[in-house]
Order: structure tokens, then sequence, then C-alpha cells
């Protein structure tokens, strides 16, 4: 039961950084790929009826993980509770840039707002990066299950890191890149003329730095970490996971190449879906490592629930799912096509 809540967290994390993450890579180029007012309402406008609810995946994920892993759960939101509080201060202003910008005509005030929500995107997607990148790198758990890590130390990997080291630096700026090209992609399915135009050019001026990204960072792990190999030399399966990897990769490529921007978008949630799976699937059944001392390392184990209200909750979390899978597909299709500007509203 535990293995099958650890799956079930880690689809509702991929969930948002597919569905969120084109809302954040949308905010990246905002300010690029929109030169005036128009363009502009024209992005918010493709985000406008589901960054919301695709931040709800944020919550849900949060509340699940709670409920399966409470230990987990209580660790890491005080041994991150700085970052935390940067993360909810960002999606605060990164929702405020773009409400107050409909609402205030003034050009000044919506040019600042323009760039709030520019900034605070791509704030939030190195953050989101970062945060991985400390997961898998392994945190300085006590005996006790728990850690404090300061902002920075001295930038390196050790036994007592900071939040931000070179190592975790470099995967929020993967997540960074990857969110920018998962972004502009969907721009571009969403819009005509210009903004598609510069849409499509970011995602191929991103897509080899995407590639080498995706390299270095795979070097980069079994650098600092080599046991992450573990699993994938007694579960040769895994091995399709950088398969797929490449392969959506390539079919980024061939999508944009190609002005096949839905098929490039679908080629990028798959990318994103099999780098967080090949990242799960190495660290299983651990679920935050310990840099201090191995046997500190909080896995699917003794961090889990009780069996009897796994059992039960997994009835309950099905319903909700049902329900939180139909409105989206209600949305979805309700807005599918390209945007168009109307009077009111983005």
């Amino acid at each position: 039961m535990a293995t099958l809540w650890f799956i079930i967290v880690a689809v509702m994390l991929a969930a948002y950084v597919i569905l969120d993450g084109f809302d954040l890579g949308a905010g990246a180029i905002y300010l690029y790929a929109a030169r005036n007012s128009r363009e502009r309402r024209m992005i918010l406008r493709a985000i406008g009826p589901v960054w919301d609810g695709n931040e709800v995946w944020l919550l849900a994920a949060g509340g699940t993980l709670y409920f399966a892993f409470p230990q987990l759960y209580a660790s890491g939101f005080s041994g991150f509770y700085l970052p935390l509080m940067m993360v909810l201060w960002l999606l605060m202003l990164r929702a405020i840039g773009i409400e107050f910008r409909a609402h205030i005509e003034n050009p000044v005030w919506q040019g600042f707002f323009d760039v709030v929500f520019c900034v605070s995107s791509a704030l939030l997607a190195i953050f989101f990066g970062a945060a991985l990148g400390n997961v898998i790198r392994g945190v300085p758990l006590a005996a006790d299950g728990y850690f404090f890590e300061p902002l920075w130390t001295n930038w390196r990997v050790g036994a007592n890191p900071g939040i931000l080291d070179w190592y975790t630096v470099m995967a929020g700026v993967v997540a960074l890149v990857t969110l920018t090209a998962h972004g502009s992609l969907y721009v571009a399915t969403k819009t005509e003329g210009e903004v598609n135009l510069r849409a499509r050019r970011v995602a191929m001026v991103m897509w080899p730095l995407q590639l080498l990204l995706t390299v270095v960072s795979l070097i980069a792990t079994y650098f600092i970490k080599p046991e992450v190999m573990q699993n994938y030399r007694a579960h040769p399966i895994g091995l399709l996971v950088p398969v797929v990897v490449l392969a959506s990769l390539a079919a980024m490529i061939w999508g944009i190449a190609g002005q096949k921007e839905k098929f490039a978008f679908v080629a990028s949630s798959v990318y994103i879906a099999a780098m967080l799976v090949g990242a799960a699937f190495a660290l299983y059944p651990v679920v935050l490592p310990a840099s201090t001392n191995p046997s500190y390392s909080l896995t699917i184990y003794n961090s889990a629930a009780g069996q009897h209200g796994l059992i039960v909750g997994l009835v309950w979390w099905s319903i909700g799912m049902v329900m939180a899978l139909g409105y989206f597909v209600f949305i979805f299709r309700m807005f599918r096509g390209k945007v168009k500007l109307e009077e009111g509203g983005y």
C-alpha cells in the first residue's frame, strides 16, 4: 500500500509540473513573446481559464503527501520553511500580476504587473527545480528525522549543504529551460500571428539548451550520488526511461521544425513526465535521502501513515480524482482551440 501511495504522490506532482509548468513557461516568455498590450492579453487569455485550476494539483499533492506520508510532510515542510515561504510569495505575486493587470487601465501599472508576472513565473520554475535537486542530492537529516538547511553555505555538495549549491542551482536552470520550452509550445498551440512565431522561436532556441542540460544533469547526478543507478541495475526495465527521454526530445524538435505545435507540446509533456519518473525510480523506496547518514533517510516504510488509513484514504482519493479529472476534461474541452480577444476578461 505504501508503494501505491508513493506512485500516487509522484503522479500528482508530475501532473502539476506538466499542467502548471506551461503556465510558468508562458509567464517566463511573456515579455518577449508579447510586445504590446493586445499580444499580452492573448497570452493571458491562453492560460486564463486554466492557470488557477492547474495550481490545485500542487495543493492536492501537498494534501496527499500530508495524509500518506506525514513524517515526510513534517520533516520537509519544517526543513524547507524559508524556500516554501518564498514560493508562497511568488505564487501570490504571480496571481496578483495576472489579475490586477486586467482591472487597471493605467499603462504604467499594467507594465509593472507584467514584469511581476514574468519574473515571478521564472523564479518559481527555478525554485521548483532546486527543490527537486535537494531531494535527489539529499538533505542533512538528523536521527529524529528533521533537518535545517541555510539558504547556502559554500556552494558545494557535502554532508551539510545549503538549499542552494552548484547542483541544485543547475537543477533550477534545467527546470527553467524545460518549462520555458514547454510554455512556449503551449502558447504556440493557442495563438496565431507574431505571438505564435515568437513562441516557436523561443522553443527552437531552448531545445539545444534542454538537450545539453539534460545530459549534463544526468552525468552530474551520477557524479554526486552514484547509488541512483542501483534500481536501474536491479530492474533493467528502468532503462526505458532514458530512452523515452531522448525519444521525446527528438519528437519535440521534429514537431517544432515542422510547425506541429500540438505534437511538440505533447512530446514536451512526455519528456517532463519521463524525467520525473526517472528520478522517482532512482530514489525508490527512499522519499527523502539523508546526506548525513543513509540510515537516517526517510523511506515509504518509516514515513507512511497506518495501513488502515491508507486503505480508507484510497477510496476517498479515487472519488476525488474522478471529480477532478472530469472538471479538467470539461475545462480544457470548453476552451480548446486558438484564443480570440473579446471585450472583457484578460
